[in-house]
């Protein structure tokens, strides 16, 4: 039946709510099947162990309305269930032109924080037409999907309420293209990793607090990249070769980050990582991961000990853009479906190029730029921005005996 032939169709919404049991969906419309009424519409939350059922179904044959209203409160009352039923006209009213959809992640999520958000949703002028849980731990999650308003206007309007109310609120335009994202793309240090390696290769070098001023000064946009990393890797000199090793033992990986590369995988995504950090520990990584990319500089090792130089291509904010749009290609994915993540400034042109751009626990002027900002430490949860839900993740891996 099209949208045009129930639009002034005679119906009835049928509402059951009360302690949810086994059979209740299949008795409600068992009930309902007695009078040859066609379906509309369905509608079925669990919380807390109560249901609340909604049917729009269509008008019954004349004559047997009051009958039908009858049936349907005395079956509730048998299940111990309150109903509820409204005549009316039709489906409902057809969305605006703008759909979207909102994920807020709190840790905790507070009624204040989701009361501005719905309130800003709204006055926006756009129509909030469902919510839904992600996940309710390591943070709670909640989607909501928005008709009404083009995607831009509606995160930009957003993003103040998300650093004002202490939760992270990503809009992204709803649509198939969403599930089509097949490649996700992310940084390394403070990303993927806890460490930064140089910092790592730095301690062993004696020179870790050097090496630590220049990349907070580069990674707040200070000073140049290629600049500091030649300054950097330069404090490296002489160090005996055996040192990578002993980095890649001490590399911490970030909280969620095995679960989202497995989550992804399974999914079907190309997974890579680009780094300004070394290939001695991304083609570790790689391999540990099961990783599709990886790339970055290389520390040149000559008769066993470290030179104090790099050599091939710079990986820097330009270069990791364009090994994003590489990776793409080689993967046939288009730009436009694919996700980046980092936290530093020589992340931005990666954020910026990418589908959708994740900050993840980043420099203010990452959060300011990036398509949306994730600010707990828990990887995993850009799961949650792709529409996977915590509930999805465990049954997966249950499946899987992990």
């Amino acid at each position: 039946m099209s949208a045009s032939q129930t639009s002034d169709l005679p119906t009835l919404l049928v509402k059951i709510f009360g302690k949810d049991r086994p059979g209740i969906t299949a008795g409600l419309f068992d009930t309902l099947a007695a009078y040859a009424v066609d379906v509309v519409d369905i509608e079925q939350v669990v919380t807390r162990g109560r249901i609340t059922l909604c049917a729009l179904v269509t008008e019954p044959p004349a004559g047997l309305e009051g009958d039908l209203r009858a049936t349907v409160h005395s079956w509730a009352e048998s299940m111990k269930m309150q109903a509820e039923i409204i005549s009316g006209l039709g489906d409902n009213r057809p969305r605006g032109v703008g759909r979207s959809l909102v994920t807020v992640l709190g840790h905790p999520l507070t009624a204040e924080a989701t009361a501005a958000i719905a309130s800003r949703i709204t006055g926006s002028g756009a129509n909030i037409d469902r919510i839904f849980r992600l996940a309710k731990y390591p943070v709670t999650a909640v989607e909501f999907a928005v008709s009404g308003a083009e995607t831009e206007p509606l995160r930009t309007a957003l993003a103040p309420d998300a650093a004002a109310l202490g939760v992270d609120i990503a809009v992204v335009a709803a649509g198939l293209h969403r599930r089509a994202q097949r490649l996700v793309v992310m940084d390394v240090d403070s990303t993927l990793i806890q460490d930064e390696v140089i910092e790592l290769f730095a301690a062993h070098a004696g020179c870790e607090d050097k090496v630590a001023e220049v990349t907070a000064a580069a990674m707040r946009g200070e000073l140049d990249f290629e600049q500091s990393l030649h300054a950097r890797v330069a404090l490296l000199e002489g160090l005996d070769a055996s040192v990578v090793d002993k980095v890649r033992s001490e590399v911490r990986l970030t909280p969620g980050a095995r679960t989202l590369i497995r989550t992804l995988k399974r999914l079907g995504y190309q997974v890579g990582v680009v780094s300004g950090g070394f290939t001695q520990v991304t083609d570790d990584l790689k391999e540990r991961l099961g990783l599709d990319f990886a790339q970055a500089n290389t520390l040149e090792i000559v008769d066993g000990r470290l030179t104090g130089r790099v050599t091939g291509e710079i990986v820097d904010r330009a270069g990791k853009a364009r090994l994003l749009r590489r990776f793409a290609a080689e993967a046939g994915v288009p730009l436009a479906q694919t996700v980046a993540i980092g936290d530093g400034a020589n992340d931005l042109d990666m954020l910026n190029a990418a589908g959708l751009g994740v900050a993840f626990n980043a420099k203010p002027v990452v959060r300011e730029a990036a398509h949306t900002a994730v600010n707990v430490p828990f990887l995993d949860t850009v799961l949650y921005l792709l529409g996977v839900t915590r509930e999805e993740v465990e049954a997966a891996d249950m499946v899987d005996g992990e």
